[in-house]
């Protein structure tokens, strides 16, 4: 079975629509939970799951649905769920984001390249199982982590990774992971206070700054 349905906040559509409940199904065992990205991701995975055995949640978020971008030609394209995916080669620090967040990271990241710093933005793809080997790859490389969701930030699945990271690339660290998440309250309606809710490419920049201590 899948259950396909859109997730995270659309525009100006207020408390009713906004939410980013991923960690919710990723809490519960058996689960797949998969939240594609890009168009190239949406149609891979979407194929991925119908054929996968287990029930899979696949969301993605309102907002996407207007992104174009390329799509392999290949009549039977598929992407393997659970494989993590690197949209940006970097040296210096890790962004690890998913769904919409990473627009937002790419974004970050090139005001980021504007001061020398080269974030690499690693995009998980499928929250359950997690392919957190990719991210620990990416972190024992870069050093410095940030995790970046729409979601709310108690009980976020954003607290996972990093709970991850912290624990099997302690040694790795030279700065705590730091999360960029969603304001701790009901998305407003208003577009000004939407995007005061909602984190930002300036939010990730700063996070990323810190981590570096600059």
């Amino acid at each position: 079975m899948v259950m396909r349905g859109p997730s995270g906040a659309a525009a100006q559509v207020a408390a009713q629509h906004s939410q980013a409940l991923e960690s919710w199904y990723a809490h519960v065992p058996g689960l797949v939970v998969a939240m594609p990205s890009t168009p190239k991701d949406a149609k891979g995975m979407l194929k991925a799951a119908i054929r996968d055995d287990n029930p899979v949640i696949f969301m993605e978020n309102e907002v996407l649905y207007n992104h174009k971008g390329e799509v392999p030609d290949e009549e039977d394209f598929t992407i393997p769920l659970g494989l993590s995916d690197v949209k940006r080669e970097g040296s210096d620090v890790t962004i690890v984001a998913w769904s919409r967040s990473v627009t937002r990271a790419m974004q970050a990241a090139e005001v980021l390249a504007e001061e020398g710093v080269q974030a690499e933005v690693v995009d998980p793809r499928t929250l359950r199982p997690l392919d957190d080997e990719a991210i620990f790859a990416s972190v024992r490389k870069t050093n410095r982590c940030v995790v970046v969701e729409e979601g709310w930030r108690i009980a976020g699945f954003g607290a996972e990774i990093a709970d991850r990271v912290q624990r099997e690339c302690f040694d790795d660290l030279d700065a705590p992971v730091l999360r960029v998440t969603a304001a701790d309250v009901p998305m407003p309606y208003a577009k000004i206070l939407e995007t005061t809710y909602l984190p930002q490419p300036d939010d990730v920049v700063e996070a990323a700054r810190k981590v570096l201590y600059r």
